[in-house]
């Protein structure tokens, strides 16, 4: 079986897990009503509800 000859350094392994952090969730305002919400998910405004530009829910 393979095993490593020598120690690999921090500075090695940083550069590996660079890419490894949680990235911030991509937002976009709502075409009809302005709401900051995630990308292809239906306004979460209770007065909007719309998704591509259709009323997915229904407004109370």
């Amino acid at each position: 079986m393979a095993v490593p000859k020598r120690k690999h350094s921090n500075h090695r392994s940083g550069k590996r897990r660079a890419n490894d952090q949680p990235k911030a969730k991509q937002l976009h305002a709502c075409p009809r009503c302005g709401t900051m919400a995630p990308t292809h998910v239906v306004c979460p405004n209770s007065n909007c509800g719309h998704y591509m530009g259709r009323a997915v829910i229904e407004a109370e």
